[in-house]
């Protein structure tokens, strides 16, 4: 800034900066005569020397001083004033308390009404511009204030008077003696210029409209209409390309927005709006009801590749398909035919979580992580071909729906937030736990649960200050409470009641304000209520339906199939989802069979490690010769550790407990192994020896669930990770000799896990999702002075080279990064290092990979084949006719 704090400039004392654009400065003054505060702007130093600016900053202020218009920015005064041996120029403007359209927008898109009533503004300004002989020529988000009042039009520095095409009024200014566009320079701003500007053209009030379709288009997706890598890309988009639909992009727009926008974008002038008034009077037929938006928005047929041509004609089939069911099932409700079709996963994700299909039926939220390791909620219209991120859900997990369906609530970097899903940015409702999975209630009750030993907490769906619900009572052997679902009166609630036994894991029905509640069936599933009378769960992987009298709260007949192989996550969420007019979304598990891949540093798979089985977690002996493999059996799921002769090819069975033995790992002499075991009912931490010929020792016991995670070179400390009450997940070390007192080593509220010794002993890495998603952090060991982030755009599972020189983990999008690092008295750490793609299996436990202690290979767990997301189903009139 050129101007110093206290400059005065006439009667007007400069007070503080307000910011800079391409031909401007603006300052914060104070009137003394008027006693107001003003805005102050002054062509900057560079700029003032230049007969051309100086003329366009004098036709700036000539411009806006002949308008008088409730959303422009009004003009107070000009003048000049010699500061510091030189003239400025300068114009007072009305200060304008608010921000930018364009910094609105790095928010995310506004929500429909917004669009329309600011919409609306900026077509009336223009309108009085244009009525006035000017065109602004540089409409774009940084030039629109949002203030209380209203939207404000700024930055008339690029106007001119308005030709024949304008309002047919004469201009109000001096005829000029040149163009301003003269030969080889375009003026105004890429991203929003009309073609006949970028090709040098005089501009009219049309020019203007196009760049106000541009406006509205990022209004309502949050995504530029027109972008390129480089200006000619740009360009060329702009001249020749048309933007996606605004409905393919939200769901809930009116199709009527789609055609005012398309025709305020056509690329002949002719063929646009004439005028701003006919947009701002189709704006307000739009938003007085005219377009009819129950009605759904027409389907573009563009894709993205000819590859994605097999999913359109899919897609369309099955559209055809909800249209014949959907009418089939009005017109016959007891002999409606069975419709079953899938809906595939966007390309751009590398995993995807459970579906919920909205209580209308319309739209399947869910949450999907992309190959950059940002998650987002997703929403997929049924009357669309393709899904759609939700700006402002980033590292959101288990979306769920009010009941009018206007709203999607999800849990983010300890938030719960709610989103409106025709856009607008996400509302924060509360302080979770990360990961939480929830029930909207008609009366404005939100029920959470708060995962692992937390109770189900209830929050205003208001906001508010979350309050206990149900708790878990170890002295009544309830050691968790979970999966909340609200039945249709919002006066009841479904949750399952987890006894230290798992298996005798039960569903409660309890009303909201007496507490009074009773057992319905034993399942450890999340179970929801479906109309028109059945309760929905998952046992031994298969989608079940019961008859429920919702009114006496009792089962009434035996449950019956819906699907097969149904996914199951981390926790045991199920994988389907239940609207009230009766659609049911599902989907299967991964492919159960996984190979352990032998993978060099450039990717060349080199070999396997016997025959495909359900392997998990995997850990090298500290030779290279043996690998310690848990192992889980086909019929009853139960996991079990395998040791494996990589030189003789022979596996042999190293624990028998018809328990879950998992996580190993093998201590650094090679001679015993350390894994976890819920063999006690509670999963502790258990040693053995690696010969097979001793019994199983406790190192450590207590109702937390923990696991293996690591043993120090000189075998003194074990690193687990423990989930407790108060913080989760967190990181903890227990000492391996004399008294077994473990000590947090990581512990804050965020998710940390997977936390590995530096060969020295000295560091620690582990991983968090403190930056709202999980990343690779170093600290000291025991006690930690200083952090440092070693992975950039996401990482998970770090492991060590066995001289401490490099440093391993998995990047979101699956490939195996490496970074130099220096250890020893400080720590140092390089540049991440992409070495290559891992084919790698969705499994939600450690070691998807395993590096050789020199790091020239990789013992990759890849599924059996070529394994791919697996896509959602979607099932009209499943349900049978509900007896009484």
């Amino acid at each position: 800034m050129s101007l110093q704090v206290s400059t005065r400039l006439g009667p007007y004392e400069i007070v503080a900066p307000l910011g800079a654009g391409g031909m401007g400065e603006v300052y914060r003054a104070k009137d003394s005569r008027l006693e107001r505060d003003v805005a102050v702007k002054v062509l900057p130093d560079g700029l003032a020397a230049d007969e051309r600016f100086r003329s366009r900053f004098e036709r700036e202020a000539k411009s806006i001083s002949a308008l008088n218009h409730p959303h422009i920015c009004t003009v107070h005064d000009v003048g000049k004033e010699r500061v510091n041996g030189r003239e400025v120029q300068y114009l007072v403007l009305e200060l304008l308390e608010g921000e930018s359209l364009a910094d609105r927008l790095l928010k995310g898109p506004l929500a429909l009404e917004q669009v329309f009533r600011h919409g609306i503004e900026i077509a009336a300004a223009l309108e009085a511009a244009h009525r006035h002989g000017l065109v602004h020529r540089d409409l774009k988000p940084g030039n629109v204030m949002l203030t209380k009042s209203g939207a404000k039009l700024l930055d008339f520095g690029l106007a001119k008077p308005a030709d024949r095409h304008g309002t047919g009024a004469d201009s109000v200014l001096p005829t000029r003696d040149r163009p301003l566009t003269e030969q080889g320079s375009i003026v105004g701003t890429f991203q929003y210029m009309a073609p006949e500007q970028l090709e040098g053209d005089e501009a009219d009030a049309r020019t203007d409209i196009f760049a106000l379709g541009a406006v509205l288009h990022e209004m309502a997706t949050g995504q530029k209409a027109f972008e390129g890598k480089t200006r000619t890309s740009l360009i060329a988009a702009i001249v020749s390309s048309q933007p996606p639909a605004i409905s393919s992009v939200q769901a809930m727009c009116p199709p009527a927005l789609d055609h005012v926008v398309r025709k305020c974008l056509e690329k002949d002038p002719d063929d646009r709006w004439q005028n701003a008034r006919d947009v701002m009077s189709e704006l307000q037929w739009i938003q007085q009801g005219g377009s009819k938006v129950g009605l759904p928005a027409p389907i573009s047929m563009r894709r993205r590749s000819r590859e994605r041509l097999a999913w359109v004609l899919a897609a369309t089939a099955s559209l055809a398909a909800i249209a014949f069911g959907i009418g089939y099932v009005r017109r016959t409700p007891q002999t409606s035919p069975m419709v079953r079709f899938t809906i595939p996963p966007p390309v751009e994700v590398v995993t995807v979580g459970s579906p919920r299909i909205s209580p209308d039926g319309r739209i399947v939220a869910f949450d999907a992580t992309d190959g950059t390791g940002k998650a987002q909620v997703w929403l997929r219209s049924l009357d669309s071909l393709e899904a759609r991120a939700l700006p402002g859900t980033e590292g959101a997990s288990r979306p769920f729906w009010s009941p009018d369906g206007r709203y999607v609530a999800f849990a983010a970097g300890g938030k719960l937030k709610k989103i409106d899903v025709s856009g607008g940015p996400p509302q924060t409702l509360a302080d979770v736990p990360t990961g939480s999975d929830g029930s909207w209630s008609p009366d404005g009750v939100i029920l959470l649960d708060g995962r692992g030993n937390d109770p189900i907490l209830r929050i205003p769906a208001a906001g508010g200050v979350p309050k206990p619900e149900v708790a878990p009572d170890p002295a009544k052997n309830l050691v968790s409470v979970g999966w909340p679902e609200f039945l249709p009166d919002g006066k009841h609630f479904l949750y399952v009641s987890g006894p230290t036994r798992p298996e005798d894991s039960q569903l409660v029905v309890r009303n909201l304000e007496s507490k009074v509640e009773k057992v319905l069936l034993k399942t450890a599933s999340r179970v929801q209520y479906a109309p028109p009378g059945f309760l929905v769960y998952v046992r031994e992987q298969t989608l079940m339906a019961q008859p429920f009298d919702v009114k006496a709260l009792e089962m009434r007949g035996e449950p019956f199939p819906l699907a097969e192989n149904l996914g199951i996550d981390a926790v045991g969420l199920a994988h389907f989802s239940a609207s009230q007019t009766g659609v049911l979304v599902h989907r299967a598990g991964e492919a159960s069979n996984r190979q352990l891949v032998w993978v060099d540093r450039n990717g060349k798979e080199l070999g396997t490690v016997g025959e495909p089985a359900r392997y998990a977690s995997t850990w090298s002996a500290p030779d290279g010769k043996r690998v310690v493999i848990e192992v889980a059996d086909v019929r009853s799921a139960r996991s079990d550790l395998w040791i494996r002769d990589l030189a003789r090819g022979v596996s042999s069975r190293f624990t028998f407990d018809p328990k879950d033995d998992s996580d190993p790992l093998w201590s650094p002499d090679g001679r015993s192994i350390v894994f976890s075991s819920n063999r006690a009912d509670a999963v502790n931490l258990y040693v053995k020896d690696a010969s097979g010929t001793s019994e199983e020792e406790l190192l450590f016991e207590s109702q937390e669930e923990k696991y293996a995670s690591d043993l120090s070179r000189d075998g003194a400390h074990l690193l687990f990770y423990s989930r407790g009450t108060e913080t989760g997940w967190d990181v903890w070390a227990l000492p391996m000799k004399g008294e077994r007192k473990p000590f947090p080593v990581v512990r804050t509220r965020f998710v940390e896990l997977f936390a590995t010794f530096s060969p020295d002993g000295r560091y620690v890495a582990y991983q968090s999702n403190e930056s709202g998603r999980s990343e690779i952090y170093v600290q000291e060991f025991p006690q930690a002075r200083s952090k440092w982030q070693v992975s950039t755009e996401g990482g998970s599972e770090p492991y060590w080279r066995a001289d401490g020189r490099e440093l391993y983990y998995r990047s979101p999008d699956a490939r195996i990064m490496a970074v130099p690092v220096e250890g020893g008295a400080t720590f140092t750490a390089g540049t991440p290092n992409a070495l290559f793609r891992a084919r790698i299996a969705s499994i939600t436990t450690r070691a998807h990979y395993r590096p050789t202690p020199d790091g020239q290979r990789f013992l990759i767990l890849a599924p059996e084949g070529r394994a791919t997301i697996v896509p959602t189903t979607v099932v009209l009139n499943w349900a049978p006719a509900a007896k009484d």
